[in-house]
């Protein structure tokens, strides 16, 4: 694999998230959406993960923030979920090119639903299947290896799940050779910059293949340990205490410079990273700018 190279300059803009602060003029919805833009010499490049389930009112916040959807020079789906994927043909035709590069894992368009307490979908929604993608502007870049997407910012590829206590199944179902089974999130994949002079900043969707893996997943696919930030979901809302604690120990171990989590990760969890962490772990909400260096 070609060295992955650096930024010159990171700055990340959170679309949407569960939360909103006080006063906020901005609209919350349960979903993420990120906007990395990335220097690197006279490469600049604007990068879309995952567009939330409410085109509306990423679009709005989109405004709101002046930051116009034709900027976008390429979209990364973390995973299947409605919630990180709803309205990404709506949003490519706001876009209005033939050339919008989409990555993704390969099984991302496959069978996805729950089955409690009731059968649903809740994968890529029909509006937003593969033909509809590329008849919206679409070039289609699915692969569960690492993706160079500038020199600087690469995806994790396929998560290699090492941990006995991440990962599981939690009531997910996809259908393999005509038989139900359990669903264990194998496109849920993240993004990896890595910044002069900081390290990595490491972008999650919902860190279904869990945080920790993810993590080591980044610094072995960059090749550097220096870790400078985790953002986005971490999925541990439903995890128990034993779950949680786990992941919060391995997590000091790795010398993170700072952590904002949101989204899927749960307020207990946010409460007991809060506490580890101290000053270096923050909630994250809607309108939140990082700027790196």
């Amino acid at each position: 694999m070609e060295k992955l190279g650096v930024l010159d300059s990171l700055k990340i803009t959170v679309l949407a998230e569960d939360s909103v602060l006080y006063e906020s003029p901005y609209l919350g919805q349960h979903g993420v959406s990120f906007l990395l833009e990335g220097v690197s010499g006279k490469a600049t490049k604007s990068i879309l993960v995952d567009v939330g389930q409410n085109s509306e009112a990423l679009l709005y916040n989109m405004r709101t923030m002046g930051i116009y959807p034709k900027v976008i020079d390429a979209i990364v789906l973390t995973h299947c979920h409605y919630d990180h994927t709803q309205g990404v043909a709506r949003l490519l035709r706001e876009i209005a090119r033939e050339d919008v590069q989409v990555i993704a894992h390969p099984s991302i368009f496959r069978q996805h639903f729950i089955t409690e307490p009731y059968h649903r979908h809740v994968g890529i929604m029909e509006d937003d299947s593969e033909m509809e993608m590329e008849k919206a502007g679409a070039s289609l870049s699915l692969t569960g290896e690492p993706f160079t997407i500038m020199p600087g910012i690469i995806t994790t590829g396929e998560v290699k799940r090492k941990t006995e206590f991440e990962g599981g199944s939690i009531g997910l179902k996809t259908i393999e050779n005509g038989m139900v089974k359990d669903d264990l999130m194998f496109d849920d994949i993240s993004v990896v910059a890595n910044v002069k002079d900081k390290g990595l900043v490491i972008v999650t969707g919902c860190s279904h293949a869990g945080i920790v893996n993810i993590t080591k997943q980044a610094v072995e696919v960059a090749d550097c340990s220096k870790i400078a930030a985790i953002i986005g979901g971490l999925h541990l809302i439903e995890a128990s205490d034993a779950v949680i604690k786990s992941t919060i120990d391995e997590l000091l171990k790795l010398d993170i410079a700072w952590i904002s989590a949101g989204h899927c990760t749960g307020f207990k969890a946010q409460v007991k990273l809060s506490l580890a962490f101290g000053e270096r772990f923050s909630p994250l909400h809607t309108g939140m700018q990082f700027v790196l260096p």
